[in-house]
């Protein structure tokens, strides 16, 4: 069983590019991020055709997520569990189901912007209302996984120049340790180390030719419980999906599960 991870920064513009993906990696299950669009402008026709069912939390120009699935969609739960409001507004950054033997949530982290910004500490209140909802799932006996952009980078490793980073949000250690508290509900980062790559970031800003230098971050991830993490094979990011006109500023990140 495939399942990947994937921030297309819009799904109307990436479409093409993800339809073509989804056939020639035969992905079983996407979680997606920053749909940018509502419900109802969700390509869901598109993605049945591709043989796939669609499950989208979305609401308009920001944000959004979705699942897609050719192994079944059931149980789904839109938003985020107790989850904090933003300007007096739940954002659609969270959505979970299972999908044939496993259970996931696709995840959209808020940004945290600055860190005396309040959007900084609305993203650790969130941190802290997805570690309680995932609680019982991460300590059970399905495998299940969070996928998503976390949007922190988990170590000084996964940024490509940590001394650019002092101060700034994604590495902080309060976002870390956010980290921390999810991997102590019995949930572990599926990348392995030493990483099977040299710098397996996941995104990449599209300024200063930040990709061709491989000026990037790992905050992408996938975080599974004991049973998902012993039945992984393999993991790693697409980084050729980075690749041409018209890709996101984000790669997938795939796993491979022996179930």
């Amino acid at each position: 069983m495939r399942i990947a991870t994937w921030n297309v920064n819009s799904i109307t513009a990436r479409l093409p590019r993800l339809l073509a993906w989804l056939e020639r990696t035969g992905t079983d299950v996407l979680c997606i991020q920053e749909t940018k669009c509502t419900a109802e402008q969700f390509p869901a026709e598109a993605l049945r055709e591709a043989g796939y069912e669609s499950a989208v939390h979305a609401t308009g120009r920001w944000n959004g997520v979705a699942l897609l699935s050719r192994v079944g969609l059931a149980d789904v739960v839109e938003g985020l569990p107790g989850g904090p409001e933003y300007d007096g507004a739940l954002e659609p950054r969270a959505i979970s189901a299972t999908c044939g033997p496993v259970r996931v949530c696709s995840v959209y982290v808020p940004n945290g912007r600055e860190v005396d910004h309040p959007h900084y500490a609305y993203k650790l209140r969130w941190f802290e209302a997805l570690r309680k909802a995932v609680a019982e799932d991460a300590g059970g006996a399905q495998p299940f996984a969070v996928l998503g952009d976390f949007n922190v980078a988990p170590t000084d490793e996964d940024v490509w120049d940590p001394a650019l980073f002092v101060g700034a949000t994604h590495v902080t250690p309060a976002e870390r340790a956010a980290l921390a508290a999810l991997r102590e509900e019995g949930l572990s980062d599926v990348m392995p180390r030493p990483l099977k790559y040299d710098r397996p970031y996941t995104f990449w800003d599209y300024r200063e030719l930040r990709f061709p230098k491989n000026k990037g971050m790992r905050i992408d991830l996938v975080y599974g419980n004991a049973p998902f993490v012993a039945a992984v094979e393999d993991s790693y990011v697409d980084r050729e999906e980075r690749k041409g006109k018209g890709a996101s500023d984000h790669a997938p990140v795939v796993v491979d599960l022996g179930v």
